[in-house]
């Protein structure tokens, strides 16, 4: 879904995402908002975050008056981001898709870019990574109590997510249950550096399903998605028998039913530690 701030610039969000476009309601103002929150409005009897999200990409019109809201659901939360205007919704294959590291970049807004790709007339379209922006709203999740996880010192985990602030969380919970890991920022990323896993040598009843213990993917990465890549996982005999765990924003039944057609071994929403923690440990112990 195509929209703008008020710029030249026009960013995208995954329709996925997206609930609704409306028209502003009256906001009602809080004590002690955090940065980027205009307010709360009620939605269909749910009480939902406003958040302003020029705010965190062009901060000198973070306080300026947006007519259009776009109502978003991902990582179990719904809130409304306020927006100058929306365009229209354009359909783009991941592998048009590139993390912004690609691409020639400037300016303050580049840490909430998460990917950008280009149109037929050449347009860039910035897709911004609004698991970062929720995440600065509300906070990081507090790590519960999580257990330890036995495994063999060379034994290690492979996760792959384009979005920082995924991979800070992710992290966080590995080193609290003592996994190694390896990862990688997309899905091309991944399987590329799985290749070279998977090439390694093995001695006699030896191979990589003795150390590479489960795979955990992202749903929606420029340059290959999560389902693209689970794909050539399950297709490639030297992954055989080695679990892929999908951990995506994008929790709908239809999400689900997409990771399980292309053989994901289990599906978790982000971003729970317990959870996530609690969906590892039976593929690590096995």
């Amino acid at each position: 879904l195509l929209f703008s701030l008020g710029t030249r610039e026009t960013f995208g969000i995954n329709v996925f995402k997206v609930r609704e476009v409306s028209q502003t309601p009256a906001i009602t103002k809080t004590p002690n908002m955090p940065f980027g929150v205009q307010g709360v409005l009620s939605l269909r009897g749910n009480i939902i975050p406003v958040i302003s999200l020029a705010s965190f990409v062009d901060p000198e019109r973070g306080q300026h008056k947006f007519d259009t809201m776009i109502v978003t659901e991902f990582n179990k939360s719904t809130q409304a981001f306020l927006v100058d205007s929306v365009d229209h919704i354009i359909r783009v294959d991941w592998d048009r898709v590139r993390a912004p590291e690609n691409m020639m970049m400037s300016g303050s807004n580049s840490s909430m870019i998460t990917a950008i790709t280009e149109l037929e007339d050449g347009k860039l379209i910035s897709i911004l990574d609004v698991e970062q922006i929720l995440a600065s709203v509300i906070g990081e999740p507090r790590l519960p109590d999580i257990p330890q996880a036995q495994l063999e010192t060379d034994q290690y985990l492979f996760f792959v997510d384009d979005s920082v602030v995924a991979r800070k969380e992710i992290t966080s919970v590995l080193e609290k249950m003592g996994i190694k890991f390896q990862q990688a920022t997309n899905g091309r990323e991944a399987w590329d550096r799985l290749q070279v896993l998977a090439s390694r040598s093995w001695g006699e009843d030896e191979s990589l399903h003795d150390y590479l213990k489960i795979i955990l993917v992202d749903a929606e990465m420029p340059e290959m998605d999560g389902y693209v890549l689970t794909k050539l996982i399950k297709s490639d005999v030297r992954f055989k028998g080695i679990p892929v765990i999908m951990h995506s924003s994008l929790s709908s039944n239809a999400n689900r039913a997409m990771g399980s057609s292309v053989g994901v071994d289990a599906y978790v929403a982000k971003f729970d530690p317990a959870v996530l923690s609690e969906t590892l440990m039976p593929y690590l112990q096995r």
